[in-house]
């Protein structure tokens, strides 16, 4: 599911300070190569923190978030096979294949434990983590989250692959934008027009490797289980997304969030599908605020904060007359 702006590096200045260095590493998990960014903190507040990106997202599309997140801790984010630079995925590998690989790159980083942050698909990959390797994960985040691709997506898929076989790329642009941003009328979202501007042109961008990747993502979705009914550790948990996203809708990610053991779940104000672009440095202070463990509730830019879970307990509903029965 392409979901966000993996916009050019070179404008983003890479963190500095004495505690902070960067590492670019290449990889190989199963004879694919891959390739991970990890800007390292010395003098960490908290677990490192793993950032899996929407599908059209790279490594470099968190650039601009390091400036926040690298402060407090070590920032590791990945081009997994298929997407970014790494090499091209055959379809025939879906969500366990790139958990299995997150894992690898973990055991390589000699990273036993992380707070784990996924975006959209990215989220479909960390909660595939979550349940298959929980001793890893600290915490979990899962930012635009749904339990099911919205239909009128699936049926979408189809038609944007013989688009991009086509070379209509004009036209698969124009659509993707309208799916992926909130319709005008929706509510106030900040950025809108500049978002929806570079979302348009990011697709309009893409070179013939990435769309064979992107025709190639688009029938992993239709081929694999997005989403399985499988025990989630028992992890402090976080979900949320734009509260005017319209295409993982908050309704979906509160579902989400009531499938986990325990999550608190929010919506970011003006801001839609594409809130950790929208507002960078608010996605950013409430993903550092969740990694040390910092209050979440009464945060400007956030609505009310909702704990849902399947452990969290539930009020009790007196039956009609029960009330009146127990007070006499």
């Amino acid at each position: 599911m392409h979901s966000d702006i993996g916009t050019a590096q070179a404008t983003y200045p890479t963190p500095s300070g004495p505690d902070v260095r960067v590492e670019e590493r290449t990889l190989e998990f199963e004879g694919f190569a891959y390739h991970c960014r990890v800007v390292h903190q010395d003098s960490p507040q908290a677990e490192p923190l793993l950032l899996l990106g929407g599908s059209s997202q790279n490594r470099h599309a968190w650039l601009r978030h390091e400036r926040w997140l690298a402060e407090h801790c070590t920032t590791v984010t990945v081009d997994l096979p298929g997407y970014g630079e790494a090499d091209f995925l055959p379809v025939g590998h879906g969500l366990d294949f790139l958990a299995a690989n997150v894992r690898h790159m973990l055991t390589e980083l000699a990273m036993p434990q992380v707070n784990l942050v996924g975006s959209c698909f990215g989220g479909a990959i960390a909660l595939r983590f979550a349940q298959q390797y929980p001793g890893h994960v600290a915490k979990l985040g899962l930012v635009g989250m749904t339990k099911v691709i919205p239909d009128d997506y699936a049926d979408a898929v189809p038609r944007w692959t013989r688009m991009l076989e086509c070379g209509d790329l004009a036209g698969i642009a124009t659509e993707l934008v309208e799916r992926f941003m909130s319709p005008a009328g929706t509510g106030v979202v900040r950025k809108h027009r500049v978002v929806s501007r570079l979302l348009f042109q990011q697709f309009m961008a893409q070179s013939d490797d990435e769309i064979r990747m992107s025709v190639e993502h688009n029938a992993r979705l239709m081929s694999h289980d997005w989403y399985r009914n499988e025990p989630v550790p028992a992890v402090p948990s976080l979900v949320f997304t734009g509260e005017y996203d319209t295409l993982c809708t908050p309704a979906m990610g509160r579902e989400v969030a009531a499938s986990l053991p325990a999550a608190a779940f929010t919506t970011i104000k003006e801001a839609d599908h594409l809130s950790p672009v929208e507002r960078m440095e608010e996605f950013s202070d409430l993903i550092i605020r969740f990694c040390t463990r910092r209050p979440l509730t009464g945060l400007p830019y956030c609505n009310p904060v909702e704990m849902l879970g399947t452990a969290v307990p539930r009020p009790v509903i007196p039956a009609p007359g029960e009330a009146a029965s127990a007070s006499l």
